[in-house]
C-alpha cells in the first residue's frame, strides 16, 4: 500500500499558512486511525472503542478504501461538510476517480530505486494483476504494499463504477453509523481551537516556525522533512479530536494538511473546558500505564537510556518498547537524542511539571 502522504506536490512560489476545521480531511483522517489502533496506543478512547465495534467486514472494507484506494477518496479541496464531500464523490465520473489513483502512482518518485515498468499511459499498469503488483512492488517499499489489499483494489480499479459505489457506500455507512454524532460533539471544540490558533498570526511565520507554535514543542523530523521538501500553495493546520499526542499528514497536489491534537495555544487567555479536558486526557493517558511509568522512572534514575537498555531492564519486546516510547515522546515527556547511531531518551522535566500544574489548575482553579 503506497503511503498516503507520499510526495507528489507541485512546487509554487509562495505558501499561505492557515488554520482550518477541514471537515472532510478531519473525518477521513479519523477513519484512517481506525486501521491503526493496534499499532499505537494513545489515540482517543472514541477511536479505540469505534474500531472495536466495527464488524469484521466494515474493518476490512475500511482498510481497502482508506489505504488500497486512498487517492480516490482524498479530498483535493476544502469542503463545508463531510456529507457535501460524499455527495461530490457520488457524482464524480467513476473513471476520473480511478484515474486519480493511477495518475498519482505514475507520478510518484520511486521509493525503492528500482527500474519501474515502462508505461505509455497510466492504465497500462492495470493490464493484468501481475503487472499491477509488480509495478507497485518496483516503486514502493515492501511495508507499503500489501498483496492481499492490492489484489482487492485491482479488481475494483478494473470496474470504476463498482469502485465508486463501494467507496461511497462504505464511507456513508461509517458516517451515519459512527461519525455523524461524534462530529456534532467534537465540532464546537475543534472550532474553538481553530479560532484560538487563527489569532496567533501564523501567516507571518515561516512554515517551521508556525509548526513549532502550533504543537508547542520541537518539530519532529518527519514534519520537518515534509515541510522542507516542497513549497506548497497552502499549509493548513487542522486540529483533530482523535489523534491524541500524535501528528498526522495529508497531502495533495497543492496543499499540505498537518493534523494535531486539538488544544489551546500556550499562553493564551482563551478558556475552553472541553479543550483543556481533552488535552489533560491525552497527557494523563500516557501516564496511565504501569510499563510507561516504569520507563519514565528508569530514565529519570539513569539520566539517559537507549531503547535496547529499556528492553533489557524491563524484559519488553522491541515492538512494545517502541510503542511505549513513541507515545511518551509524542506526549512530550521524553526527549530524543542520537547516541552512537541509536536513539536515546531523557526526561523532559518541564513537561512533567506543566502536566501536574495543568491538573491542579483544571481541578482547583
Amino acid at each position: 500500500m503506497p503511503a498516503p502522504d507520499a510526495t507528489f506536490i507541485r512546487q509554487t512560489s509562495q505558501t499561505s499558512i492557515q488554520v482550518g476545521l477541514e471537515s472532510a480531511h478531519n473525518v477521513l483522517h479519523s477513519m484512517m486511525l481506525l486501521n491503526k489502533v493496534h499499532e499505537l496506543s494513545g489515540y482517543s478512547q472514541w477511536v479505540v472503542d469505534t474500531a472495536v465495534s466495527l464488524t469484521p467486514q466494515q474493518a476490512s472494507n475500511n482498510v481497502l478504501v482508506l489505504e488500497g484506494l486512498h487517492y480516490a477518496v482524498h479530498p483535493y479541496q476544502s469542503w463545508s461538510s463531510f456529507p457535501a464531500y460524499l455527495d461530490h464523490l457520488a457524482m464524480q465520473d467513476p473513471v476520473i476517480l480511478r484515474d486519480n489513483i493511477l495518475n498519482i502512482y505514475v507520478m510518484l518518485p520511486s521509493q525503492t530505486g528500482q527500474e519501474s515498468i515502462t508505461v505509455n499511459q497510466p492504465t497500462d499498469i492495470i493490464a493484468t494483476l501481475g503487472t499491477y503488483l509488480d509495478y507497485l512492488q518496483s516503486r514502493f517499499t515492501a511495508d507499503c504494499v500489501d498483496a492481499q489489499i492490492e489484489t482487492q483494489a485491482y479488481a475494483l480499479l478494473k470496474d470504476p463504477l463498482a469502485m465508486q459505489q463501494f467507496i461511497v457506500t462504505h464511507l456513508r455507512e461509517l458516517w451515519l453509523d459512527y461519525f455523524a454524532d461524534e462530529w456534532s460533539r467534537a465540532k464546537p471544540m475543534l472550532q474553538e481551537a481553530v479560532t484560538a490558533f487563527s489569532q496567533l498570526g501564523l501567516e507571518q511565520l515561516t512554515p517551521l516556525e508556525a509548526a513549532r507554535k502550533v504543537i508547542g514543542q520541537e518539530v519532529p523530523d518527519r514534519w520537518r522533512e515534509i515541510i522542507a521538501e516542497h513549497t506548497y500553495e497552502r499549509i493548513v493546520f487542522v486540529p483533530s479530536a482523535h489523534l491524541g499526542p500524535y501528528l498526522g499528514t495529508l497531502r495533495d497536489f497543492h496543499n499540505l494538511y498537518l493534523l494535531f491534537g486539538a488544544r489551546l495555544p500556550e499562553g493564551t487567555a482563551t478558556q475552553s473546558p472541553d479543550l483543556n479536558r481533552s488535552e489533560l486526557l491525552m497527557r494523563l493517558g500516557a501516564l496511565s500505564d504501569d510499563t510507561r511509568l516504569q520507563i519514565l522512572q528508569l530514565i529519570g534514575d539513569a539520566g539517559q537510556l537507549c531503547s535496547k537498555e529499556i528492553m533489557m531492564q524491563l524484559n519488553l519486546s522491541q515492538s512494545a518498547t517502541s510503542r511505549h516510547l513513541t507515545q511518551l515522546t509524542a506526549s512530550g515527556y521524553l526527549d530524543e537524542q542520537w547516541r552512537d547511531g541509536t536513539k536515546c531518551y531523557s526526561l523532559n522535566k518541564t513537561r512533567i511539571k506543566c502536566t501536574l500544574s495543568a491538573v491542579e489548575q483544571f481541578l482547583l482553579d
